[in-house]
């Protein structure tokens, strides 16, 4: 595999309907790769439409997917992308999160790795927590880490098991930060502000942000690190075709913007003048709530990307005109 070219390689991408899942189909179809097969749990959600777009060999339901990896019936693979799992970071079923989330992972990577199938998995970002102790990639810190949530928590336990298993120098662990796109609009509230406030400019013409609970904010001036999935699937199909990127990675912009930052290039890529009304968080998250995320993203760079990222103006642009506005998904077939 090289990082422009997946044509002799074959993929399954689990949660392959999902946000970034069927936008790392699309970006493999943009790299000549089309024997991938998708893995996801449909439901009775509007995600099946990320699909209809795309090329792939065959779809199989998440629950007939370890089954029929023991057994054969699937065949082999080169590559495997693990982006399945619950991630509403409110989700308040620690069992349902633990099964999904970190039984499921943990299957799965010793299936690959018994194989010697290149698995690269996503971790999260909300396993940092508030930040106190930083927010670097490294495995040396991971037993310092306290999440906020259990989904954060989630994600951090298979870190865990992969560092005592001692097998994460030979897998890739992906720490997505707020990654925002075409593709994410079954995702319910769990959703981008830049979907959200699409819809709230469409409607009312003001776009609602959380006030800040600490004196060090400003109202909108909490700041997270903002990243385009178009960036996201570079990054990771990058490290997913080079064999020493083993680990944890930081998938991020490298830079934090506010939330009033977001929601002004929303209204300038839709020539609106800006309106923005601070409302009450909820308090069911006020004290699980990050107030400050940005990547470093040493490591990636040390694995040898080095493509600048897109800016939060010209990515927040392009989702809203070239998708949100006509409402399309991703397609490999388009300009």
């Amino acid at each position: 595999m090289k990082p422009n070219d997946f044509s002799d390689a074959r993929a399954l991408v689990t949660g392959g309907a999902g946000f970034i899942g069927s936008a790392l189909v699309w970006g493999l179809n943009r790299r000549r790769c089309d024997n991938i097969v998708v893995c996801d749990l449909l439901g009775t959600s509007e995600k099946w439409r990320n699909l209809t777009p795309l090329r792939f060999a065959d779809y199989v339901e998440a629950a007939d997917l370890l089954p029929r990896l023991q057994s054969g019936a699937l065949g082999k693979f080169d590559l495997v992308l693990h982006m399945g799992a619950c991630s509403a970071t409110t989700e308040k079923d620690a069992t349902y999160l633990a099964k999904n989330n970190y039984e499921f992972t943990k299957d799965l990577a010793h299936w690959s790795l018994e194989n010697k199938v290149r698995f690269v998995y996503a971790s999260s970002a909300a396993t940092y927590g508030d930040g106190s102790v930083g927010m670097e990639d490294d495995e040396s810190k991971l037993d310092t880490l306290r999440p906020l949530n259990m989904y954060g928590y989630s994600k951090q336990l298979f870190d865990l098991h992969a560092k005592r298993a001692g097998f994460l120098n030979r897998i890739c662990g992906l720490k997505f930060f707020n990654v925002f796109g075409p593709n994410e609009d079954h995702k319910g509230d769990m959703r981008s502000l830049v979907h959200k406030s699409f819809a709230q400019v469409q409607g009312k013409g003001v776009i609602q942000l959380f006030k800040s609970y600490r004196k060090e904010y400003k109202d909108g001036e909490q700041k997270r690190d903002f990243l385009y999935v178009k960036d996201c699937v570079a990054m990771t199909l990058h490290l997913a075709a080079t064999p020493r990127a083993n680990g944890l990675f930081n998938i991020g912009s490298g830079q934090a913007r506010t939330w009033v930052d977001l929601a002004n290039a929303v209204f300038i890529a839709l020539k609106k003048k800006p309106s923005i009304k601070f409302i009450e968080m909820p308090e069911v998250i006020r004290d699980k709530y990050q107030y400050f995320t940005q990547a470093n993203l040493m490591r990636l760079h040390g694995a040898g990307y080095n493509t600048p990222v897109t800016s939060l103006e010209n990515a927040v642009g392009d989702y809203v005109r070239k998708y949100l506005v006509p409402d399309k998904r991703l397609d490999p077939s388009a300009a």
